[in-house]
This record gives C-alpha cells, sequence and structure tokens, in this order.
C-alpha cells in the first residue's frame, strides 16, 4: 500500500483501520483481521506525528480517481515488497513515478496528493451503506459495534476500543471540496478495492 513509501496522516490512517475493521467484523473475521493489523496505528502515528505534512485538499476529477486505481494496481506489487523502515530506493521510486506518469500524473507526489484526498473521503463512508457520513460517524458506529461483538476477546476489543478512541479524539480534517465526495461515491466499489484496506486480508 502507499503507506509503505509515503505515511498518511495519524488520524487518517486510524479511520481507514476502522473502516477496514468495520468490514472484517461484518464477515465475522473481526478478531483475526484486526490481528493482522494491530501494528497499523503505531506505525501510521509515528512519522505522522513527526514529519507527515497535512492533506493538501484539492478538487479531485475522473481523470485522478481512474488514474489513481489504475497507478495503484500496479504500484501495490512493488511497494508491497518494501519495508516500512527501507531508505527509499532511487530504481524504485524511478518505477513508482514512471507508473505515475503513465496514468496521467505530472509526478508520484501528484498521485499521492490524490491517494491522500480519495483516502480522506473513504474515511467518511459507511461501508454498509456506502453512504458518506463522515469519519467522526464512521469512528462511533465502529465503536458501538465492537462494544457489542460477542465473539471478540475482551483484550481484542479493549485494544481496538482503545485505538478507535483515540482516533475520534483526532478525526481528519473536514473534506473541503465537496464533490469529492460525488467523485469518490461513483467509484467506491473500486476504490474500496484498492485503498479501503480489503486487499490485506
Amino acid at each position: 500500500m502507499r503507506e509503505i513509501v509515503r505515511p498518511v496522516t495519524a488520524a487518517l490512517g486510524v479511520a481507514c483501520l476502522a473502516i477496514a475493521m468495520t468490514a472484517a467484523s461484518n464477515s465475522g473475521a473481526f478478531a483475526q483481521a484486526k490481528q493482522q493489523m494491530a501494528p497499523a496505528p503505531a506505525q501510521a502515528a509515528a512519522p505522522a506525528q513527526d514529519q507527515a505534512p497535512p492533506i493538501k485538499q484539492i478538487a479531485l476529477t475522473d481523470k485522478q480517481v481512474d488514474g489513481a486505481i489504475a497507478a495503484a494496481k500496479e504500484m501495490d506489487p512493488i511497494t508491497a515488497k518494501l519495508s516500512q523502515d527501507a531508505k527509499p530506493d532511487p530504481k524504485i521510486v524511478a518505477q513508482l513515478e514512471g507508473i505515475a506518469k503513465k496514468n496521467g500524473f505530472a509526478s508520484y507526489d501528484e498521485y499521492n496528493s490524490v491517494v491522500d484526498n480519495i483516502s480522506l473521503v473513504l474515511g467518511g463512508f459507511d461501508p454498509q451503506t456506502k453512504k458518506y457520513v463522515g469519519p467522526e460517524a464512521v469512528l462511533k458506529a465502529q465503536i458501538a459495534q465492537v462494544q457489542a461483538d460477542k465473539k471478540m476477546s475482551a483484550k481484542d476489543k479493549k485494544d481496538a476500543l482503545a485505538d478507535l478512541n483515540e482516533a475520534l479524539k483526532s478525526p481528519p480534517p473536514a473534506v473541503e471540496n465537496k464533490g469529492n465526495i460525488d467523485l469518490v461515491t461513483k467509484s467506491y466499489d473500486k476504490l474500496m478495492e484498492e485503498f479501503g484496506g480489503s486487499d490485506d486480508n
């Protein structure tokens, strides 16, 4: 995933974790998915607090959304092989830059900016209704689901609630470009497949 190459903000990372946890919970595999994703908030939080700048919000276009989906399909096999603490390899950076340009972006940085804006919007979608409700509502719904889950161990439940309550204290910024919500809604299923964490199961 893109977080390996360029970390997103901590709150956004945990909001995406909440979406992935909601999907996993609904499929009955919540505990297993929680264990697989447990390191994600810590990995996202440490670099994000130290150096990740806030997301520069932009107005997305259909072309950018389609390009991000296509580019991600090519980039994922490359970035999946990288370790979190690896220094950027110039050959890999050049490869990613080439893929970004091939898919209509001026640079890999522009691609990342588009992905950040897509992820910001995705973090506010209710995965059951596929409607945008905002990240705070998604987190509150996830907290209620975890509290009601009878299959989770007490430790998993405590850990999940701690992560979600922490995310609720510092939610991602509001989406400034409301048109982005409509664009993401049109391609919601494809975007969730590529950027929502479901490919990590």
